[in-house]
């Protein structure tokens, strides 16, 4: 799945550089473009779960934390079940801008705020669509679930995420701590 803040960024680079184009490793590649062409293998992954009041409900996500891993997402991927998805950490809250294109399964793309709640959810994203998705607001990261999976299990906006990775994110610096 393409991110619009990836093209930003790297038009931003190659405008600085003097239009020296950036070239990353990546799986699956059309050689001219760079442009995915394939799935990506699967990515390391965690337990990440969902307190709603309809209950817990338990998540195996793939990490996508590189730049590359990030743009490339669900892209090719035939089918995804209802007990995974993949998470999309930010390095800082940030405006997260997501779309479906190359993605051939419809997909609920959950925003995660920096206190580990949901802050937006949109429903049953369109495959191939080029149409924006906002987190309407920085989000900490962003959450891909099958399709539909959300309302399912009534998993609503002000619910907690939690996973070790989201927990890492959220913990205050060593030197803000204080000692005793």
């Amino acid at each position: 799945m393409n991110r619009q803040t990836f093209g930003t960024l790297f038009l931003s680079l190659a405008l600085a550089s003097g239009g020296l184009s950036l070239i990353l490793p990546a799986y699956a590649d059309d050689a001219a473009s760079g442009a995915p062409t394939a799935a990506q293998p699967p990515l390391p992954k965690e337990t990440l779960t969902i307190t709603s009041a309809s209950g817990k409900h338990e998540f195996t996500v793939e990490k996508a934390t590189t730049l590359r891993e990030q743009q490339v997402g669900e892209m090719f991927r035939m089918t995804l079940p209802a007990d995974q998805g993949m998470l999309f950490l930010w390095n800082a809250p940030q405006q997260s801008d997501m779309w479906m294109e190359n993605t051939l399964v419809p997909l609920d793309i959950v925003f995660i705020d920096a206190d580990g709640r949901i802050q937006s959810i949109t429903e049953n994203a369109v495959p191939q669509s080029l149409a924006r998705i906002s987190s309407h607001g920085p989000a900490m990261a962003t959450l891909e679930l099958q399709g539909g999976i959300t309302a399912k299990l009534g998993i609503v906006v002000g619910d907690r995420v939690a996973s070790a990775s989201l927990e890492a994110k959220m913990a205050p610096p060593a030197s803000a701590k204080k000692s005793h």
